[in-house]
């Protein structure tokens, strides 16, 4: 079925026939070689009958996915404007500046497992652990909530977050599972449910017990008085020019948003890095060469260290090339449409039948 995303597009019907029969690693590589040749999008067939969309185009996926609901990722129009405008102030540097030993902190969190699991002489699969720092940071800096993730095995939003992203996965492999009532009365279907269900418990924790603290008039006073508010009392404060606050379910929205996508996202330009990283070593002791430089005899990051030298060069380089060299960008031969659409075509026309109407 030639189908279009804003202009004309091709692929290959075959593709997922074809992609069934590879190996994991070996179907990797081909949707790598698929998205160069296709860069905007391309189907996913199983047979003639069904099928599903693969976008590798910024722009199409903003129309064509929400998830975790409407947060300021995915809003747009009057109501991504209120929302930002509610949300600026917490995205200032004298907002930003106590974060700094936070992250610290969380980060020897992390090279403290990586000091035990070095001297093992094993490998080590680095982005669980990245994800996991970096989940933390954003608790401990937007949410103001200790959540331990690191060192508790037994966390309940951590296993829900990686079981999502194992069975969305998962789902995508297994035929029969693109049918919903197969999927949602399968084992896994089951998981998947429970799974975000208790995501969603965690992030209606998180926003109740921050209110029941604010009930405290005692309470509410010293969050009021403090001369820089978190994220969360930013959402929990924020009113609009007619004294509207956010509803609890935009409150849910953009708590999801920016602890599921916040970390998620950061701890894969993470882990890019450190992948780039280890294939050029020369670049890499540049980088420890100079953080050497500006941490002196101190042992953690201060916000002097960022803030006023800004002199993380080096750093700050590899950073941009590793995020330039990884990003989704369209064929300069077949510039973006400015406004997406998704248009069907039968392959074979379609045809009419004209009849007798009584």
């Amino acid at each position: 079925m030639p189908s279009s995303l804003g202009g004309a597009l091709t692929w290959p019907e075959w593709i997922v026939l074809y992609a069934n029969l590879l190996h994991e690693g070996e179907v990797f590589d081909k949707l790598e070689q698929w998205s160069q040749k296709y860069p905007y999008a391309f189907p996913f067939w199983f047979g003639t009958f069904s099928a599903f969309l693969n976008i590798t185009h910024p722009d199409y996926a903003k129309v064509l996915f929400a998830r975790g609901g409407k947060g300021l990722l995915v809003l747009h129009g009057p109501k991504w404007y209120q929302h930002r405008k509610l949300l600026t102030p917490g995205f200032h540097y004298d907002v930003l500046k106590p974060y700094v030993p936070l992250m610290a902190d969380s980060t020897k969190v992390m090279l403290d497992k990586w000091e035990q699991l070095i001297a093992q002489e094993k490998s080590v699969e680095l982005f669980r652990h990245v994800s996991l720092m970096t989940l933390d940071s954003i608790m401990k800096c937007a949410f103001s909530y200790q959540s331990n993730c690191q060192t508790d095995r037994e966390n309940s939003y951590i296993r829900a977050v990686f079981d999502l992203s194992y069975l969305v996965h998962h789902r995508l492999r297994i035929f029969p599972y693109h049918n919903d009532l197969i999927y949602w009365l399968s084992p896994h279907g089951f998981q998947f449910a429970k799974a975000c269900q208790l995501a969603h418990r965690h992030t209606d924790k998180v926003i109740r017990e921050r209110k029941e603290s604010l009930k405290d008039e005692r309470e509410r006073e010293k969050v009021q008085k403090k001369r820089h508010l978190d994220f969360l009392d930013i959402l929990l404060h924020a009113k609009d020019e007619n004294g509207a606050g956010l509803s609890d379910e935009d409150l849910r929205a953009e708590v999801d948003t920016f602890m599921f996508e916040g970390h998620d996202t950061t701890a894969s330009g993470i882990s890019w890095l450190l992948y780039c990283m280890a294939l050029h070593p020369e670049h890499q002791q540049r980088c420890r060469e100079e953080i050497k430089e500006i941490l002196g005899d101190r042992t953690t990051i201060q916000w002097n260290c960022i803030g006023q030298q800004f002199a993380m060069n080096e750093l700050k380089v590899a950073l941009a090339l590793t995020l330039l060299r990884f990003e989704l960008s369209p064929d300069l031969a077949n510039p973006p449409i400015k406004i997406p659409q998704l248009i069907l075509r039968s392959k074979n026309g379609i045809h009419l039948h004209l009849k007798k109407v009584l």
